[in-house]
């Protein structure tokens, strides 16, 4: 099955493009990135901070079994306009990876259905192409799915 979430990574470019549309009405998709309850559930991963105001900041943590850090990322959010956009810094901790500017665009396509845009834009070309050398476009596949399954119960 191909997957729903679709990333385009153009050769030479510091940029991903990644697309998701979702079988759920604008507002929950929005609320999916919004609520921290919400985003732990379907990003697997415990939320810290999230501060959804511009000049905020957003933490994230993930543990393994035995309570040992495996992830930790953080950011500024620099624009938050509900059920727009989410403008944000996302970095990385403990990895070779610099920090990333991520434009998230959500978008009404129906009363049921909306589409999420997210563009990133890195430090290189090269620090780009390493990141898609990791199982990423896997990953957020499987993290959309969790969204869509996890968020359409609210409705």
């Amino acid at each position: 099955m191909e997957p729903k979430t679709k990333i385009h990574a153009e050769n030479n470019k510091q940029e991903i493009i990644i697309t998701r549309g979702f079988d759920l009405p604008l507002e929950l998709l929005f609320k999916a990135h919004e609520e921290s309850e919400i985003v732990e559930q379907w990003m697997g991963t415990k939320v810290l901070k999230l501060e959804n105001k511009p000049h905020g900041s957003w933490q994230y943590e993930t543990s393994d079994a035995k309570g040992n850090v495996v992830f930790r990322a953080n950011g500024t959010i620099h624009e938050f306009v509900p059920n727009q956009k989410i403008t944000r810094t996302f970095e990385m901790e403990n990895t070779p990876f610099a920090v990333q500017l991520e434009f998230l665009e959500f978008e009404k396509l129906t009363d049921d259905t909306s589409k999420l845009t997210i563009h990133t834009l890195y430090k290189s070309v090269a620090l780009r192409d390493q990141l898609l050398k990791l199982p990423f476009a896997q990953g957020i596949n499987m993290a959309h799915n969790r969204l869509q399954d996890i968020v359409s119960k609210l409705k």
